[in-house]
This record gives C-alpha cells, structure tokens and sequence, in this order.
C-alpha cells in the first residue's frame, strides 16, 4: 500500500511539475510529460505502473480517458464554426478523415508491421490533430485568420471523432473474436455505438435541465458532473464493451451546444481535474514502456512510418478533401503540411494499446510507441517551420495587433470606444455576462468567458492582440491574467491597473514577479479611474504640432494623465517604469477632467482667433502691394 500511495504521489509531482516547466519554458506541455515519464521508467526505474497499481491499472486509464474525451467533447461547439472555414472543416470531417483513415491503415500496415486489425484501429486514432499543441503553434506563427481558424477547429472537431473510430474498430474485432459474422458484428457496432451516443445525449440533457432549473445548488455542481460522467461512462460499457467512450463524448458535446449559463465555471473545474488527469496519463504510458518496447520502436519501419504520414497521408487527404473549396492553394499547402498529434492521440492508443494484448494481439503494444514517435515528430517538425512556411506563402497575419481588454467597467468601456475611434482593433473579455452590457449596448467586441480557462484559446485567437490590459476589480486575478498570458504576449505588452491606488506598502502585498506593468505613470487604481469617470472626465485625442507644442499639451492637460502615444505608427503604452515623453508630432491618448477640455477648447479657440488675425494682416498686406505705384507713374488695381 505504501508503495502504491508513493508511486501515486511521484506521478503527480512529476506529471504536474512537467506541465510548470512547460509554462516557464513556454514548450509544449506534452514532450516535456512524456520525457519525464521516460525518466522516472525505463531511465531510473523508480516506478513500473503495471506493476505498481496491478489490477488497477487499465481502469485508471479508461477513466482518465473517459474525462480526457468528456473535456474534448465541451470544447466542441457548433455555433461557432461560421462560414466558409466552417463548409472547409466539414470537408476535413467528410471526406477528409475516412481518406486518412484508409492510408493511414495503409501505413501501419505495409510500413510499421501492424497487423491489419491493429493498423486500422491504430489510423483511426491517428486522424485526430489535437488543440492543444495546434494553439501554441498558431499563436508562434500569427496567421491568417483563415487557415488559423481551419487548423483550430479541425482539431477541436477530429477529437472525438478518432476515439469513436477507434470504438467501433475495436468492438468489430471483439465481437468476431466471440463468433459473430463479419455481418452481424458491424450490425452490433452499429446499435451500439447508437445506443451509447443516445445515452450520453440523454444524460446531458438531464445535467442541463437539473442546472437551469437550480436542483442542482452551485457548490455541487462540479461534483455532480464529474459524477456522472463516470456513471455514464460504465452504464454505456454495459451497454456495449468500450463504448463508453462514446457516450462521455456524447455528453459533453450535447452540454458545449445547451446554452447553459454556467458552462464557465464547468469548464474550470473539468479543466483542473483534465489537466491532473492528463499529466498523469503522460506519466503512466512513458513510465510504463519498457527498453525492449522502445527499442522494437526504434527501427527504420517507426522512421518509415512517421515519414509517410507527415509526407504522404496528410498532404493527399488535404488537397482530396479541399478541392473544388475557394481556399487558396497556399491555403491548402499551409494546412496539408501542419498536423501536429496531441494529447488524444496517446491517451486513446495508451488505452486500446493494453485492450488489444489482452484480446490475443501482441503487436498493439507498438502502439503506443508509435503513438509517441508521432507527437515527438509533429510537434517538433511543424514547430520549427509553421513560421517559415506562412512567410514564404504570405499567410502570416498582416493585421496590426489589437487590444484585449480583461474586466468590463464604465470606464474600460469608454477607453475601448475611443481606440475603436483610432481604427484599433479592441474586445473586452469578462465572466460576468451583466457586466457585458454596457461593451454590448456600445457597439464593442466581448468575450464571455473566464479568460484564465484553458478553452478560452479555443474559442478566441490571441494572435490578434498585441496588447492586454488587464483592467478587472479583483487584483489579484489582473495579476494572474498577466502572468498567465505574458509567456504568450510578451511581459512588455501586458499591463494591469490595482483596485485601489498605491503606495509604497500596497505595493509590497503583491509580488511585482506576479504582475503585469502598471498602467498609468501615476499608478492610479481602477477605483480612482470609476471615480474619475462619473465626474465627467473623457478621452481624448491630440496631435502635437509646432502650433500645439509638447509643452502647451503638458500645461492644458492639467491634473489629467496621458495613456498611450502614438509615433511613426507605433504605439507606447504610459507606465510606472517608463513614463511617456511626447515630441512634437506625436499623437497623444489621455485621461484628462472636463477642465482640461474647456483649456483646450479656449485654446483651440485662441489658435482659430490668432490664425484669423494672420490671416488678416496678410491680406491687407497684399492690398497695400497691389495698390503702390508703378514705375510708370500710374497705380495698379484689381
């Protein structure tokens, strides 16, 4: 017991310590899980899964799965894929994933010495792209806005949609081996696979009705879910071996597409639990393979079989499937070349990997190798040359960087309206969908949605955004949105406002290393910048001229304080470690109270009047030239 309790708690150390590195380093979480199950296995043999949980080893995987597929499943919202990138993603759907199905199964076969059973379960896993490595490679290379959104949303739909081939597969293959017909199993797997996708849709409506009608108190809601979810998952296994599967998919998808106004903080919690989950999976499979394993892998049949399905099998199902659609050919070329595998991909075959052994079936061991030589050669291949290539295909987003603006208020709506004024790109992002309203009724972009949740770069893209101004009344969560998001942005980009204004002693309650910069030179507190507004204080915009110096705008501006400058079309952003110091031609963003505006008005006033005057006294200088005499004696006149 000790033992087991003690590898329990290295798989969490090492699992989640993984997942810390990779957001220090800002790398893919996946290669650093999977190194460091590696390390404590096959390297260091401190622990041996298999043999450490025995019997408890394939249901912690299945039900590590099972959530695994749930999250996916909530991420998958129908809705949102609009367009023309929505009839493109369907056509990765259909007939995209059966084309790389059958020459992935190919593959397997002729290339990596599957037998035909194990190659055709194994391909259908592998049709899958995951999110979560698709999303950092999209935001290293910026984009287009169209091949980004056909990249994100093929991951997020080819999920679930692997593990159901992958369901249906294996039940073919159990049921023949209990006798039925080759007729009579594909029959089977049928119903089935109905039956279980009817279940999930009725338990997911069942959560969704419970929520909206308050049974179900806040508190427990999350419990309540995760609850059925293992329910669901073990009824349909009843129902159909491994079909479960399907049905937690199911459910999550029926939950993603329901409206239900607490969806948010749904998604928080499953997310912690998938994260621990996933980081412990990662662990598991690694930790569990063994050198003779690993070295079976290692052979130019894994080499040969990498190399086809990132040369050969993507590439033909993507210009297959996309032909005839008004995607450009660089378009094409860019997404027939990005495919990076995730976290599905080696959940999935780590799971059917021990079903097939026990089925008679030796060689799906080689899966999960396989399944890791992939992701190791995906992510690293496509993440060294997605920025290249979109360069070369003139896909890299041209559209300037936009602003995030985290927390709605009167006063961040207000600053959101004049950036749009400048032609800037702007979306205000909050949780709270009645502290949207004023952003909505203003005409300004919003985002509701814990921004901090993982399924948040889903559903809205951060290559847009060259700044972020966390802005929100809780400052310990404008704090955490900025280091969240700086690995991402850039530290220098990310800015926050306190709730309160600061001195030296508030200053020292909160880590400076857990904050963004602060905004204002002033360092004046959200609290202040509300008050401020409801005194009439406003935005406004100046061009500093030789007319209107540098000077004259620092005097007008009075108690006011300047936000942003912009000079030669870049833009800087006032704060407490660099303070703005405006030039002549310059163009000024400040905060100033309704004082300063009746300043400038009377000053803009005396500029009119002086100009008038000038003016004036030009013209009757003219006069007088045109009426002097000429040389000849005689007068000139108009």
């Amino acid at each position: 017991m000790e033992n087991l309790i003690m590898s329990f708690a290295l798989i969490g150390v090492i699992g989640i310590g993984a997942q810390w590195f990779a957001w220090r380093l800002n790398l893919p979480a996946i290669v650093l899980m999977s190194l460091a199950g590696l390390l404590v296995g096959p390297v260091l043999g401190l622990i041996s899964p298999e043999d450490d949980f025995g019997e408890f080893y394939s249901p912690i995987i299945a039900v590590a799965v099972a959530v695994i597929l749930f999250e996916g499943g909530l991420s998958l919202k129908f809705e949102e894929i609009k367009g023309s990138v929505g009839s493109a993603v369907l056509r990765l759907v259909v007939p995209g994933v059966f084309i790389a199905w059958a020459l992935g199964s190919l593959a397997a076969h002729y290339l990596a010495g599957l037998s035909w059973t194990v190659s055709i379960l194994f391909a259908g896993i592998m049709v899958v792209t995951g999110p979560t490595v698709i999303m950092p490679l999209l935001r290293q290379a910026r984009l287009a806005q169209k091949p980004a959104a056909l990249l994100k949303w093929e991951g997020i739909i080819n999920d679930p949609i692997g593990a159901v081939l992958a369901v249906g597969v294996y039940e073919y293959i159990s049921l023949q081996q209990n006798g039925y017909s080759g007729a009579e199993a594909v029959g089977s797997v049928i119903l089935g696979t109905i039956l279980a996708v009817v279940w999930g849709i009725i338990l997911g409506r069942m959560i969704v009705a419970g929520f909206m009608r308050g049974w179900v108190p806040e508190y427990l809601k999350p419990p309540v879910l995760l609850t059925t979810v293992l329910v669901g998952f073990e009824v349909a296994n009843l129902l159909q071996e491994e079909a479960g599967l399907l049905a937690v998919t199911a459910m999550g998808v029926t939950i993603a597409n329901s409206k239900l106004p607490s969806i948010n903080q749904i998604r928080h919690f499953k997310e912690n639990i998938a994260v621990l989950f996933v980081s412990g999976v990662f662990v598991i499979l690694t930790a569990n393979l063994t050198w003779e394993t690993i070295s079976a892998a290692l052979t130019w049949q894994t080499l040969a079989f990498v190399a086809a399905m990132i040369f050969v099998v993507r590439p033909v199902t993507i210009l297959l499937s996309l032909f005839g659609t008004d995607l450009k050919w660089s378009e094409r070329l860019l997404v027939a070349w990005i495919a990076p595998r995730g976290i599905v991909a080696v959940a999935v075959s780590g799971f059917f990997a021990g079903v097939l052994v026990d089925l008679g079936m030796p060689d799906g061991e080689q899966m999960i190798p396989l399944a890791f030589a992939m992701v190791f050669a995906t992510v690293v291949i496509h993440g060294f040359t997605i920025s290249p290539l979109a360069r070369i295909l003139g896909l890299a987003s041209s559209a300037k960087p936009g602003f995030l603006i985290v927390g709605s208020s009167p006063w961040s709506v207000a600053l959101a309206k004049k950036l749009m004024d400048l032609g800037k790109q702007v979306v205000i992002a909050d949780d709270s969908w009645r502290a949207l309203r004023p952003a909505r009724q203003a005409g300004v972009p919003t985002y509701y949605g814990e921004i901090l949740s993982e399924v948040t770069e889903h559903h809205l893209d951060l290559n847009q955004f060259g700044f972020l101004l966390a802005v929100g009344g809780n400052e310990a969560h404008n704090s955490l949105v900025c280091t969240d998001l700086a690995p991402e942005m850039g530290r220098a980009t990310i800015f926050q406002v306190s709730t309160r204004a600061r001195d030296d002693n508030e200053r020292r309650s909160l880590s400076y290393a857990l904050q963004g910069r602060t905004l204002f030179a002033n360092r004046t507190g959200l609290d202040e910048l509300l008050r401020r507004h409801y005194a009439g204080w406003v935005f406004q915009v100046t061009r500093l001229s030789e007319e209107y110096p540098p000077e004259r705008y620092l005097k007008d501006i009075g108690e006011g304080e300047m936000l942003m400058m912009i000079r030669k079309e870049q833009m800087f952003i006032a704060s407490g470690d660099k303070p703005l110091k405006p030039e002549t031609g310059d163009t000024m963003l400040s905060y100033v109270p309704p004082e300063a505006l009746k300043a400038r008005a009377e000053a803009k006033k005396g500029e009119e009047g002086r100009s008038q005057a000038e003016e004036e006294i030009e013209r009757k200088k003219e006069e007088a030239l045109d009426h002097l005499p000429d040389p000849e004696g005689g007068t000139e006149s108009a």
